[in-house]
């Protein structure tokens, strides 16, 4: 498992942002195309089945990347990730929740992102 540092998870993040930037668009063509084709659905211009397999098929890469990078994905609708690191020597997650302007924000492993908090300075 990767641990990292707040300076190499925000590196990370930047590195990993036109990642997730294509992740978002690419997230709400499938969404259109699914509900084009589902029974009542209205179409769209995005086209039909063929095209709701290659963004399918396109998110799977998209998301394979991130967790290549050592980046836990935890969400995504909306996207939120997590990565591993170590504050004041306990085991924390850096998280980064989609809309955030930055990497801000942790939490201690056992306590998930109810017990969020922001990054000292």
């Amino acid at each position: 498992m990767v641990v990292f540092t707040v300076p190499e998870a925000r590196a990370e993040l930047a590195r990993i942002r036109p990642t997730l930037d294509r992740l978002v668009a690419v997230r709400a063509d499938a969404a259109e195309l699914a509900a084009a084709l589902a029974p009542g659905g209205v179409g769209t211009v995005l086209g039909g089945r063929a095209e709701l397999k290659a963004a399918e098929a396109l998110l799977d890469e998209l998301i394979t990347t991130v967790q290549e990078s050592g980046v836990h994905l935890k969400g995504f609708a909306p996207l939120l990730l997590d990565f591993p690191a170590r504050l004041d020597g306990v085991d924390v997650l850096l998280c980064w929740l989609e809309g955030d302007a930055g990497l801000d924000w942790y939490h201690r492993v056992d306590l998930g992102f109810a017990g969020r908090r922001r990054l000292p300075d």
